[in-house]
């Protein structure tokens, strides 16, 4: 995982805002809503992460939802990724179509 992703990790963890470079951490309440180039690209709750490509299908925006996942989510059966050009999401080590809006319900 990279640094910064471990930073923004821990603001989500803290419920803290923070910036640092590309990437923004914005929490209100509960809810953490995190921003790459100012697109959304997750919104992550006490029992909830919703993640979004932001308009970008890029290697930057799979590993910081990665990131977000493994800390999160269950890192061994959940996660996004990428075939012949195309993204999926495994959940539960099913394996979907992407779709913006996808919430995984449950903690490791």
């Amino acid at each position: 995982m990279r640094k910064i992703e471990t930073q923004m990790n821990a603001a989500i963890k803290g419920n803290k805002n923070w910036s640092n470079a590309n990437t923004q951490v914005v929490t209100e309440g509960s809810i953490s809503t995190v921003y790459l180039h100012g697109n959304k690209i997750a919104k992550v709750g006490d029992d909830f992460v919703t993640v979004f490509d932001g308009g970008w299908q890029s290697n930057t925006t799979k590993s910081r939802l990665n990131a977000i996942i493994n800390e999160f989510c269950n890192s061994f059966t959940d996660g996004v990724f990428q075939k012949d050009y195309q993204w999926f999401i495994r959940d539960n080590k099913v394996v979907h179509d992407f779709v913006n809006g996808f919430t995984f319900c449950e903690y490791a």
